[in-house]
């Protein structure tokens, strides 16, 4: 199976890629090739991602991760399964693993932090069920100065993170960067995951954070009713 790449397809609708059988051979664009792991969540650059982690395909992909320093690629289920066909979304982000422990109930616990967005270009499923992905990285956000009129977001998210406390003790804390702290309420708040992929694909910090903002602003209303 592969998936075929939607960002330069655009007969298809564009942030979203679909298992097909056919390659896209065409793109001559430098790219690199990582196990995926398609879950029903987003992971943002500089965020926590906790797993629990049981079937054999994933386990061998954390253990050769571990053994190898190697990062893998997280990417949204839109639509399917992990088992099966899947419409996933062709934006997605690298983890790396920081941290793992054998729980009690033998299920392997891993916590990987996300490092960089990239596009898929392709993806083959290995026959153990394992997809790997043609990815190009995305550039990395450069820091934007958080604006005056979004520092109370800022304070308000600084408390939130002191209450959530072991997640995300060990990440470094930017209240300052207005890319950081967008990702961290994009990933934090209570919102459909359709919209923590928007928030995703948006480029630019300051949009995200204006993305943001009003549903921020609905969930207090609503948690004060």
């Amino acid at each position: 199976m592969v998936f075929t790449n939607a960002w330069r397809n655009r007969c298809r609708p564009p942030g979203e890629c679909i298992v097909s059988g056919v390659a896209d051979q065409a793109s001559q664009i430098l790219t690199d090739s990582i196990p995926l792991f398609p879950l029903r969540t987003v992971l943002f650059p500089g965020g926590p991602l906790p797993l629990r982690v049981f079937e054999p395909r994933y386990l061998d992909m954390i253990s050769r991760c571990m053994k190898d320093d190697a990062e893998f690629g997280v990417v949204m289920i839109r639509d399917g399964s992990e088992v099966g066909d899947a419409r996933i979304a062709e934006i997605g982000t690298r983890a790396r693993i920081t941290d793992w422990y054998q729980g009690s109930d033998g299920i392997l616990g891993v916590t990987a932090v996300g490092t960089q967005r990239f596009v898929l270009q392709a993806v083959d499923k290995q026959a153990d069920g394992l997809y790997l992905g043609t990815v190009e990285a995305l550039a990395p956000e450069p820091e934007v100065a958080l604006p005056a009129e979004y520092e109370p977001m800022a304070t308000l998210l600084k408390a939130v993170i002191e209450d959530l406390g072991k997640l995300y003790d060990p990440l470094p804390k930017h209240y300052e960067d207005a890319a950081w702290v967008a990702a961290r309420f994009a990933e934090i708040l209570p919102m459909e995951i359709e919209q923590k992929q928007t928030c995703l694909e948006i480029d630019d910090p300051i949009q995200r954070l204006e993305y943001v903002r009003p549903l921020l602003r609905a969930i207090r209303q609503e948690s004060q009713q």
